[in-house]
């Protein structure tokens, strides 16, 4: 298992060991200490989140005003197009995104710590989507920037107009938007 740094301090790119043979392939998916090893992030997930989405699904940018939530994503089964928005006002980064293709075939995961926000768009004919959360859901702190706000300029891979949710629809400007200290 290894760890490739972002342009986005914090945000890492895993890359587990696959092991191949004639039966098919295995690899830790998640081991506490190795993680901690790669990243040097201490960490505890609390729940983990299934979603199935077919193509040009696109969630997001979610993330949480309170209760703020790390996150280890992966594909499954599919392929998406992963991004991070840095939402830390103190950050030299802040305003920033990289996207990160996640796939069933590179079998890479994200780490996406506290104080970002979040969200991917599937570009495979459908997609099923893990992730390991490190604070619980809370409604009423649950937030959402606009998948296409101007100020933010996000590059999303569409092959046609995205699929959203009403909530998604109705996300924030990034200029308007809450963020962290």
């Amino acid at each position: 298992m290894k760890a490739i740094e972002t342009a986005l301090a914090g945000v890492i790119v895993i890359e587990p060991t696959v092991f191949r043979d004639e039966r098919g392939s295995f690899f830790e998916s998640f081991n506490k200490r190795r993680f901690r090893e790669l990243t040097g992030v201490e960490t505890e997930f609390v729940q983990d989140n299934h979603s199935r989405s077919g193509k040009n699904v696109l969630r997001g940018l979610h993330y949480q005003i309170e209760h703020a939530q790390g996150k280890l994503v992966r594909v499954v089964a599919g392929e998406v197009y992963d991004v991070a928005v840095d939402i830390r006002k103190r950050s030299p980064n802040f305003g920033r995104w990289i996207g990160v293709t996640l796939s069933a075939e590179n079998q890479r995961m994200l780490w996406i710590p506290p104080g970002f926000a979040h969200g991917f768009l599937v570009t495979s004919d459908s997609c099923e989507y893990l992730y390991k959360v490190t604070d619980f859901w809370v409604p009423e702190h649950e937030r959402c920037i606009r998948w296409d706000d101007p100020s933010l300029a996000i590059t999303w891979p569409c092959t046609g107009p995205p699929i959203l949710s009403q909530r998604d629809r109705r996300g924030s400007a990034f200029k308007d938007a809450e963020t962290y200290p």
